[in-house]
């Protein structure tokens, strides 16, 4: 965005209460504007040709085309950043899992129903992603890269040793990049993945079954309590920070509801930072698309320890911020394509 130039943004919504509330919250803020409304995807597809928003907010239920078939049509066509305005339910998590895979850049969620004033609850979160939406670069919307294949398994000597743990720290675009890396890990991959997406409750847990549906690892959110396992990737559930700890001859995942660390919870510092204490030197931290510098403070635990730093590069990430942090300090051993993360991760893991 120039300095000083408004944030255009097109409002669609086929709920009349809903796109009042949201044309209200957007002109109220001195850098950004409504320039059009939709009802339906439809409008919203004719209407992005037409006015050239920089971001827009897209209902996910709408009659004549729902907001995935309008987002699908605007990545292909016109390639603009897109916000999903979901549910709390598990269908709407689930479809707005969807869409961020796709290629939606973020979402917000309508508290107490779908045409509910409360929505003016969220104002700040909603003007706040939009900011961080104008300043994406579109062409890296389309960009699909190869999806890496999956390998059945590994020749491994000794299956039943976990010598080496994975951390992921992911956000805005997370989901995206997720698609490029669990799914291509092998079914014997001989090591805990410890995943943290910014999310909140019901979508972490969208999130993970629909990685384990497309992957050969399981994929599951974290409960209190469950037992560490190689091959099992463990999903922070929202709203809470995700831990490890031994017990005995064990380790298990612990989740506490401890202040947020850089705003968030979970955060992926609190992960990496237990992570490294207890797995010391064969601890790998990756970081991966999102905003700000969640992650950083744990990689320099996990350098301190002699582990290994792997940072998403900049032709990948649909928002560098969490990845650039890290480079920018001097932590990270290998700054890779998403593309390539995961053959690194099963090279660390197998040396």
């Amino acid at each position: 965005m120039l300095p000083g130039k408004k944030i255009r943004v097109l409002v669609t919504d086929d709920s009349a209460l809903m796109k009042l509330i949201l044309r209200d919250i957007v002109n109220s803020q001195p850098d950004m504007e409504v320039v059009g409304v939709a009802s339906n995807g439809l409008e919203a597809i004719e209407k992005c040709k037409e006015l050239n928003p920089d971001v827009i907010t897209l209902d996910i239920e709408m009659p004549k085309m729902s907001g995935i078939e309008a987002l699908k049509r605007i990545i292909e066509e016109k390639p603009t950043p897109v916000i999903m305005v979901s549910s709390l339910t598990e269908e709407g998590a689930a479809i707005t899992t969807e869409a961020l895979e796709i290629g939606a850049v973020d979402f917000v969620t309508k508290p107490g129903g779908s045409i509910s004033g409360n929505f003016r609850t969220v104002a700040d979160e909603l003007v706040e992603k939009i900011r961080n939406a104008a300043q994406v670069d579109v062409n890296k919307l389309r960009y699909r890269p190869k999806l890496a294949p999956s390998r059945k398994s590994l020749k491994l000597p000794s299956l039943g040793l976990m010598k080496k743990a994975v951390g992921i720290a992911s956000s805005t675009g997370g989901p995206r990049s997720l698609q490029y890396i669990i799914p291509a890990l092998p079914a014997n991959f001989p090591a805990p993945v410890f995943l943290v997406q910014h999310m909140p409750p019901t979508f972490t847990k969208s999130l993970a079954m629909r990685l384990d549906r497309d992957s050969q690892v399981t994929v599951v959110e974290a409960g209190d309590g469950d037992m560490v396992k190689s091959g099992v990737v463990y999903v922070a559930p929202g709203d809470y920070h995700m831990g490890i700890r031994a017990e005995g001859n064990e380790m298990k995942v612990y989740l506490d509801k401890a202040e947020k660390i850089n705003n968030v919870r979970p955060a992926a510092d609190y992960t990496f930072d237990k992570m490294a204490e207890i797995f010391g030197a064969n601890s790998i931290g990756v970081v991966l698309t999102g905003m700000g510098k969640d992650g950083t403070l744990g990689v320099f635990k996990i350098k301190h320890y002699g582990g290994r730093v792997i940072a998403e590069s900049k032709e990948t990430c649909i928002v560098y911020g969490m990845p650039k942090s890290v480079v920018e300090e001097g932590y990270a051993d290998y700054v890779l394509p998403v593309y390539e993360i995961a053959d690194k991760l099963v090279e660390l893991v197998e040396g």
